[in-house]
């Protein structure tokens, strides 16, 4: 596929003879709307140099131009925040079948409430997958409520310290991923809401990064907080932020573990638990926290899900995306030769 021009790798090949052409000789164009700080950490020079070789070509979608007058687009990879930008990617999918866009808005709105996205995991039923999956008991301070009025609302609802505090709504800002610990009810009126409150689960000090794109899943290990017992509960007050451990520097792939706190959440739970919220939540790509409670085998709560989350950071992702991609054109075409 050409696009008006704009590809330009290199001399094109020599055209094939009408009706001969085989998907492989092909061009895929993979449009894209993401952040500055996204773009360069999903697009590296090593991914974008496999997927050239592939014959996957990226394009900048331009925000300032109408939609329909760029591509054309096989796909179309975004994230960008605004109802805007929603209400334009919903009109072109609508509009444009033939498209594949990664993914459906309204799909992705499950996701930026905190409350909503982890009741999927709440109506699963897991049974006979080697293991358990729930979520920790939350409770919701919506915008309404007076800060003061946590503390009676936490001891209302009968929710067990420490709990951990973080926004209601993840809109893709710095301040949507703050989160913080409290030690005691009474510094949470030091929140400002709309918040969700999670108690706090030991889990050794290890969290599970499971990673989805289509149906492939891979599992990062990260260091997260470590246990806390009635005696530090005791002696320590306070609300404390404690930074996100996403990031690369927190890896625990490498680490001398204990293996039965390092080992994997096992297989088939984690490929019903992916292929159940992909279903549910209509995603091909998002990833799912998850820990390990501590002093048990194989009871597993979810804590977030993340939407085209730092793909960057998943171990061979150039190749995961690259056949992914390639893997959702390959499925249209065939549906064209049989229609």
């Amino acid at each position: 596929m050409r696009l008006n021009g704009e590809i330009s790798s290199g001399e094109e090949e020599e055209e094939k003879q009408a009706g001969t052409t085989t998907f492989s000789a092909q061009k895929v164009v993979v449009g894209y709307a993401l952040t500055s700080k996204k773009k360069k950490s999903f697009l590296q020079p090593s991914f974008t140099s496999l997927a050239r070789n592939k014959g996957i070509y990226f394009v900048a979608v331009d925000l300032n131009k109408p939609l329909p007058e760029q591509g054309p687009f096989d796909i179309i990879l975004h994230k960008v925040s605004g109802e805007d930008w929603r209400e334009i990617i919903e009109d072109y999918r609508q509009k444009h079948p033939e498209v594949t866009v990664l993914d459906p808005p309204d799909a992705i709105q499950h996701l930026h409430n905190r409350q909503s996205m982890l009741q999927h995991v709440v109506d699963l039923n897991l049974s006979d997958c080697h293991g358990k999956v729930g979520i920790p008991r939350q409770l919701v301070i919506t915008k309404e409520k007076d800060p003061s009025t946590i503390p009676y609302e936490v001891t209302k609802a009968g929710m067990k310290l420490p709990l951990v505090a973080k926004p209601l709504v993840v809109d893709g800002s710095a301040k949507s991923h703050e989160l913080f610990l409290a030690y005691d009810e009474f510094s949470l009126s030091e929140l400002e809401p709309p918040l969700v409150l999670q108690e706090f689960v030991n889990h050794d000090g290890l969290l599970f990064k499971i990673y989805i794109v289509g149906e492939t899943i891979k599992v990062v290990r990260r260091f997260s907080l470590p246990n806390i017992g009635k005696c530090e509960l005791s002696k320590v007050a306070g609300v404390f932020r404690f930074p996100r451990v996403s990031c690369a520097a927190a890896s625990a792939d490498d680490a001398d573990l204990d293996p039965n706190i390092a080992e994997h959440p096992p297989r088939p739970l984690l490929e019903r638990l992916a292929r159940e919220l992909r279903h549910r939540l209509g995603l091909c790509l998002f990833n799912i926290d998850m820990i390990r409670e501590y002093g048990t085998k194989d009871v597993f709560y979810v804590i977030d899900i993340n939407y085209f989350p730092g793909y960057g950071k998943m171990p061979d992702y150039e190749h995961v995306f690259t056949d992914f991609l390639l893997s959702l054109v390959q499925s249209k075409y065939k549906k064209k030769l049989t229609t």
